[in-house]
């Protein structure tokens, strides 16, 4: 008997020997369509695409907070159906969280063939009998949803261009019309109904959707029915044909019409060909027909025609029926592999063909049906392979969760085809978690939950947008930069007791590049404290070296007592020269103090207030050097002839004027902000001098409460300094990071974030770094890196969630960038009216992570000070070595006037 039947499937297999797909060939079947997958998402080359990759302008899956009444049509078939969908928020399909009420229309066969207008006339009529029979309100606006299942170029959500028909629909007159405003006016022919058409929807993208409502893993969408599509949701980076690459979008792939180029020739049968020749569009949708229900059942019976006439079925009998075309359906392909019924509904299928088949026959027809539809079931898992494997490798993950919605009556129905799919893809794909849900509610559901989906989203958005009150016009921006000058002037006045304090530095001159020898310079500006030797070179290249070692200050230091953080900076001094051998040497040493402080001569400076979170006790008015000093007595173990403090500021301006002359302003953009920048004397004897405007206090007279959010305040209430820097907490690096936390523990209280769900992270002030800022900025950052970095501090981030939060990241760091750039703006304006210039060109030295790394700050805030101050070119030059360079410059500078002087005297 084994061998009997042996021989029957031998004959078989011998006919259909190309149909049996290895795993190999399964797998070049994949990497191809991968590849034609990227031809259709390309803009120079998806017109050539026979995979046409169509964005459908959904940009999110359901998250679970979706609810409102919705219509829906779904048209697609011999016949359509009109909805009335309810959807509760927070519960799933199972869970009854969607309610249905729906009615089938049936479509006349004469209107597939007849007129477009027609067409949507029935449908139009249908919708308004529907709403009269489920006495829905005929006068009150309904937003309304269609799922339609043809090809469609789409520009938005709510409109829709067809590309071709298919499923015997031959309508003419519409190709390459828009089937959202076809429809629009037919509601309006039929009058009487007041509907909104949000948007149009594929049935693959709602099959997505449905089930996406009850399980948030599902990015996939899969119909193997009369015909077969998948849709997946894209990283909008990779969708060319649609501007903006901000979060996701689902793509139609339209995979229908893959091999139309000849990608599958190698795969291809003579029965596929013959299929294809006889078919309403021969050369198109190539592999529906190898896969599609609409074409098994003809598969099914080409074979078994070309087997009866060779003799090896019915004794050579070939009946009128046998040669028909569509004597066999997909539906009775699925009942010959039925496990137990399954030869007696072959012989049954037969007989009603006019044959007369024995057991034989009965067996190897059977084992026909088989062979073409496990190659109709692997040739899906091929595709669906690649389309796993591409979200698998956008969001650079080694293994993959997802779930894949399905719907489509081969997989309903066929009782093998499931569990046949299912084995192969992961076989395929052995790193992916793969899950398959059934689509119960078919299509029409999916219509209105991506209605939902989009009013859910604009609302987020509006929402967003009303909590955002960051943006800066321009007028606000020009009252900035006015204010910002009122308060240079006032600062300089008023001698300190203004906002903008306008403290002189007594430095009187920029270096010329011909400053030599050895020189020591400390840093001291933040958490880490620098010592530095610095050679200077006349003639030599290059003309300066530098050796430093970097020490921290830890924070009991920082907010302990006075004599104990200079005794600690001691400490760090006497470690360096001990390294390089220097201690019995007392150099010149210039001391880079970053913090306000009202200098009476280049060496004194009484400290005015901390700053960058340090609060040292017996510091605030006195004379910062003599307190250097006094350390250095204490350790008595070297000493320093200490030259110069300087702001770090007025370091960067100096270390930026030995590469460039025309560097006369020092701008900081980092932990916090200042400016500095060469001022006209009314002295005979000085020309120049350097001014430290401490910028940062502009604000705290209350002139910018125009600007100041509520984030913002709270933000100063939390601070060490409450009412005090406000421009600085505005801009600086220090402060934005808690500013964002802020806004987003905002919107998550507002349940527009994260669910809702205020985490305890999220509480905690300090979590959120700037320098998360400048990594969620990045251009080159997907919104899966931007997960990553939120789970990292705590915060389960759904994509949406991702786009929110660099949008509020963006916000806060570009209005930080305009404020200082209009700031700069009313400083080189001034230099130039001080100059009585009609235009000036100058240099700005500049320093600080903020401007360094952020990857947009400092283009805005350079675009800012030119829309500002167009009079004025400024260019603006990062500072390479720092403050603690220009400390040795000032020294320099200072040694060398001495020198001078005595040389006169």
């Amino acid at each position: 008997l084994v061998l009997h039947n042996y021989l029957v499937y031998f004959n078989v297999d011998r006919i259909l020997y190309a149909m049996r797909l290895t795993d190999d060939q399964l797998k070049e079947i994949s990497a191809t369509f991968q590849a034609e997958m990227k031809k259709g998402l390309s803009s120079d080359s998806n017109a050539a695409a026979a995979v046409k990759m169509l964005p459908t302008h959904v940009h999110s899956t359901p998250v679970g907070s979706e609810k409102g009444e919705f219509l829906a049509l779904d048209l697609g078939g011999s016949k359509f159906k009109v909805l009335q969908v309810k959807v509760k928020e927070g519960m799933g399909i199972i869970r009854g969280g969607v309610e249905m009420e729906e009615k089938t229309y049936p479509i006349p066969e004469e209107l597939l063939m007849g007129k477009g207008a027609e067409l949507f006339d029935l449908v139009s009529e249908s919708l308004k009998d529907f709403m009269q029979e489920k006495n829905i309100d005929l006068e009150k606006k309904h937003p309304l949803a269609l799922t339609f299942s043809f090809p469609c170029e789409q520009s938005r959500l709510d409109q829709g261009t067809l590309l071709n028909w298919s499923k015997n629909y031959q309508v003419r007159g519409f190709q390459g019309k828009d089937v959202v405003q076809a429809l629009r006016q037919a509601v309006d022919r039929a009058g009487g109904m007041d509907v909104e058409v949000l948007a149009l929807v594929n049935d693959t993208v709602a099959t997505m959707m449905t089930c996406g409502f009850e399980d948030s893993y599902c990015e996939v969408g899969l119909i193997i029915g009369t015909g077969t599509n998948a849709c997946y949701m894209e990283a909008m980076r990779n969708v060319d044909l649609v501007e903006g690459d901000e979060g996701r979008m689902c793509v139609n792939t339209e995979w229908g019409g893959f091999g139309d180029d000849g990608a599958l020739a190698d795969f291809i049968t003579d029965f596929d060909r013959d299929v294809d020749a006889a078919s309403n569009n021969p050369g198109k949708q190539i592999f529906e027909k190898m896969v599609s229900g609409m074409y098994l059942g003809e598969l099914v019976r080409l074979v078994v025609l070309k087997m009866a006439k060779k003799g090896l079925l019915f004794d050579g009998y070939v009946s009128s029926a046998l040669r028909t075309k569509g004597t066999i359906t997909t539906g009775q392909v699925a009942a010959m592999e039925e496990y137990k019924n399954g030869l007696t509904n072959t012989k049954n299928i037969l007989t009603s063909l006019d044959l007369n088949p024995s057991a034989d026959d009965c067996v190897a027809v059977q084992h026909i049906s088989t062979i073409v539809s496990f190659r109709s079931s692997n040739l899906v898992a091929a595709g669906l392979a690649a389309i796993l494997m591409r979200i698998k490798e956008n969001q650079n993950l080694r293994t993959l969760r997802i779930t894949v919605g399905v719907d489509g009556t081969v997989y309903k129905t066929h009782p093998q085809y499931p569990k046949r799919l299912h084995k192969v893809v992961r076989r395929l794909l052995p790193e992916c978690h793969v899950r398959f849900v059934l689509s119960d509610s078919g299509s029409s559901i999916g219509a209105a939950m991506v209605t939902a989906v989009a009013q859910r989203l604009a609302s987020q958005r509006r929402k967003v947008r009303i909590l955002l009150a960051f943006k800066l016009s321009i007028e606000q921006l020009r009252l900035v930069k006015a204010t910002m000058r009122a308060g240079l002037e006032a600062g300089l006045k008023m001698k300190g007791s203004s906002a903008v304090k306008m403290l002189p530095s007594y430095v009187c001159r920029t270096p010329d590049g011909k400053e030599c020898g050895k020189y020591l310079a400390l840093d001291l500006g933040g958490t880490n404290f620098r010592v530095l030797l610095v050679k200077f070179r006349k003639g030599l290249q290059p003309r300066s070296r530098l050796y430093h070692k970097i020490y921290t200050i830890p924070q009991e230091i920082m907010q302990g007592t006075g004599e104990d953080l200079f005794d600690h900076i001691v400490d760090c001094i006497s470690d360096f020269l001990e390294y390089m051998g220097i201690k019995n040497v007392r150099l010149p040493a210039g001391f880079t103090f970053s913090f306000p402080c009202e200098q009476t001569a280049l060496d004194t400076g009484m400290l005015v207030s901390w700053t960058k979170g340090y609060k040292a006790t017996d510091c605030e008015g006195h004379n910062v050097v003599s307190m250097l000093r006094e350390a250095i007595k204490r350790r008595n173990e070297f000493d320093l002839d200490i030259a110069a403090l300087i702001n770090d500021t007025v370091g960067t301006m100096m270390s930026c004027a030995y590469e460039d002359p025309q560097c006369e302003i020092g701008l900081i953009a980092g932990t916090g902000t200042n400016l500095c920048y060469m001022e006209e004397m009314a002295d005979n004897e000085v020309q120049k001098m350097c001014i430290n405007t401490e910028w940062g206090g502009l604000g705290d007279d209350g002139s910018l409460d125009h600007i100041i959010t509520s984030y913002d305040v709270e933000v100063d209430q939390n601070s060490i300094n409450s009412g005090k820097q406000r421009f600085e907490k505005l801009t600086s690096g220090m402060y934005l990071g808690e500013v964002v936390r802020q806004v987003l523990l905002d919107l998550t209280r507002g349940g527009l974030l994260f669910k809702g769900n205020v985490t305890e992270p999220l509480k905690k002030p300090g979590i959120f770094e700037t320098k998360f800022l400048s990594q969620i900025e990045s251009d080159h950052l997907a919104l899966l890196q931007v997960r990553s970095i939120l789970q990292g501090l705590g915060l389960d981030s759904t994509s949406d969630d991702s786009i929110i939060v660099k949008e509020v990241c963006e916000v806060v760091s570009r209005r930080a960038a305009q404020l200082c750039g209009a700031g700069m703006a009313a400083v080189v304006d001034k230099i130039r009216e001080n100059r009585g210039l009609d235009h000036l060109n100058i240099t700005v030295g500049v320093d600080g992570a903020l401007y360094k790394l952020h990857p947009h700050f400092s283009g805005v805030l350079r675009e800012t000070a030119k829309v500002l101050a167009p009079q004025c070119v400024v260019t603006f030059l990062p500072s390479e070595e720092g403050s603690g360079k220009g400390a040795a410059l000032i020294t320099a500078v200072a040694r060398k006037k001495e020198e001078m002087q005595l040389t006169k005297t």
